[in-house]
């Protein structure tokens, strides 16, 4: 964490002490679950503008945000890709929702080997099924780096749970997307870093929000604010937000 990060987190702290006893807002009481992208593109890196794989940045913003977020919040994780290099059925449930779940959640992100296809469809649907989203409120962060792979239709998916959850909300974080094709000739077109990806009706069709994060910071504060509680001064009402 860097010198300015810590600052900023110090000062936002004794604001907040000085408001008064703190309680977390309602939202924090629903179960969430990151599903995280653990498939080849990961490691990618060169040739699509990547200086470096992005599960190294990844890694970074997970220390960065979780501890503060399992603090306040149950969360649990399901990690899909890593497996055989062409298997699509890898998706791995961690574990579910459980309080102070930081310390397992970077463990398990520090010593992940990203490889294989991208079933994020199916992750997504495993993670709802672990927060019983047809009895319960909860909510899932999906972070990936693109497309689906593995013949999964997200926006079925998406609609699926819209009319079935009891209250479930789907937040999606594009991290460095990038298109199938590069074009060698203009690798600096600035058209090119900014994509979508198609599971951003994940999000639109569940009342989440979608994230486009191509830095480490961009990606610590998605990830903060999309899996993070709002808290609530007792004393005065005043509201803040966890710092980022």
């Amino acid at each position: 964490m860097t010198a300015k990060r810590s600052l900023g987190v110090m000062l936002a702290t004794v604001a907040t002490l000085a408001a008064g006893p703190l309680i977390a807002s309602q939202s924090c009481t629903d179960d969430a679950m990151l599903v995280f992208d653990g498939s080849g593109s990961m490691s990618e890196m060169g040739f699509n503008l990547l200086d470096e794989p992005r599960i190294f940045e990844a890694r970074r913003a997970v220390q960065d945000s979780i501890p503060q977020i399992a603090a306040l919040r149950r969360v649990g994780l399901v990690i899909y890709g890593p497996g055989q290099p062409e298997a699509c059925g890898h998706i791995e449930l961690r574990f579910g929702p459980r309080a102070d779940a930081a310390g397992p959640i970077i463990d398990a992100v520090e010593r992940l080997q990203p490889a294989g296809e991208t079933p994020l469809t199916k992750a997504v649907e495993r993670a709802a099924e672990v927060l019983n989203y047809r009895a319960a409120p909860g909510v899932i962060v999906l972070l990936t780096d693109g497309k689906e792979t593995c013949d999964g239709q997200p926006c079925a998916l998406a609609s699926d749970l819209a009319a079935e959850a009891h209250d479930l909300t789907v937040h999606v974080i594009g991290f460095k997307v990038r298109d199938d094709h590069f074009g060698w000739d203009d690798p600096q077109d600035e058209g090119y870093e900014r994509r979508v990806t198609v599971a951003r009706c994940l999000a639109d069709r569940t009342g989440g929000t979608y994230a486009s994060a191509e830095t480490l910071e961009e990606l610590t504060e998605a990830l903060t604010r999309t899996l993070g509680c709002q808290l609530i001064g007792q004393h005065t009402g005043t509201r803040h937000r966890l710092p980022s």
